[in-house]
């Protein structure tokens, strides 16, 4: 389809009435949506929406206990913020292995997350982190907003739950308590410039040679990033020795449901699935 107009609004109410209108194509970094609509995989809409230059749709700011993060906010951002190295630190490993510089310059958190690849570097690590999206839309003259966790907004490829009125104006993360393990691992033949081939996040507190609040996400290996919650059941509360990381593989085996594509095969993914959460909860039983 041909592009018929570009607009680059500066304020969330103009984009929002933009949209009220569409059909549009928002776009931020887009390091995504460009090299997809070229390829053909994406089809434009007539109205092309620049999102960069809207107020107070970035930085990273704390309070009362929960992190709020602007959907414009980029990767080289996120990677100089110090809540997000000494508090979010997993999400921090995630930006490390995103892309190149130039990339990371670009890329915007909200991107990455509406993008909604299974591969996605930051997914993992929001949902161990339990972020949650904030959707705004202006249907009857005034902005409204609605919160949900990322994991109820993520549908699958490319598909989300929001709506073509809607844009994710923000990512909000609970901060965790005091002494939190996080740990994020990324499979692929350069892991800083390639799409994951598989991905894992753990968290969890220790406590007397167990671990509590446990949180494990696996990236590229589902229609969507996933939370493992047979494998997190298995570890909560529980010495962790041998018997109960071999119980967690077990049960990670069984919530993966990986693919034979150009960067792996599925046998070769839900092997280094297996493989690389055993030597993460090994390194988490000597943290």
């Amino acid at each position: 389809m041909t592009i018929e107009r570009y607009c680059a609004p500066r304020t969330l109410d103009e984009a929002l009435e933009i949209l009220r209108a569409g059909p549009v194509s928002p776009f931020a970094g887009g390091t995504d949506l460009m090299p997809q609509s070229q390829a053909g995989r994406v089809r434009l809409a007539p109205v092309l929406m620049n999102l960069r230059r809207i107020e107070g749709m970035g930085g990273i700011a704390e309070n009362d206990g929960v992190v709020r993060i602007g959907a414009l906010t980029t990767m080289t951002q996120l990677m100089d913020s110090a809540v997000v190295r000494e508090r979010l630190n997993i999400l921090w490993q995630a930006c490390d292995h995103f892309a190149s510089d130039q990339l990371r310059n670009a890329g915007t958190l909200g991107g990455n997350i509406c993008n909604a690849s299974p591969a996605g570097d930051t997914l993992v690590p929001l949902l161990v982190l339990d972020a949650r999206v904030e959707l705004a839309q202006k249907p009857n003259g005034r902005i409204e907003t609605r919160k949900l966790p990322l994991a109820e907004f993520l549908l699958g490829p490319g598909r989300t739950t929001r709506a073509p009125q809607e844009l994710l104006s923000a990512i909000e993360i609970p901060l965790p308590a005091e002494g939190f393990y996080g740990a994020f691992f990324k499979l692929g033949t350069r892991p800083a410039l390639d799409i994951s081939a598989i991905s894992i996040g753990l968290g969890a507190l220790h406590d007397d040679g167990c671990l509590r609040s446990v949180r494990i996400a696996f990236g590229a290996v589902a229609p969507t990033a996933i939370r493992a919650a047979r494998a997190e059941a298995e570890l909560e509360g529980r010495l962790l020795d041998q018997d109960v990381i071999d119980a967690a593989v077990q049960a990670a085996d069984t919530e993966i449901h990986p693919i034979s594509d150009l960067r792996a095969s599925g046998w070769y993914r839900r092997e280094m699935v297996c493989n690389m959460l055993r030597r993460m909860l090994e390194d988490a039983r000597s943290h």
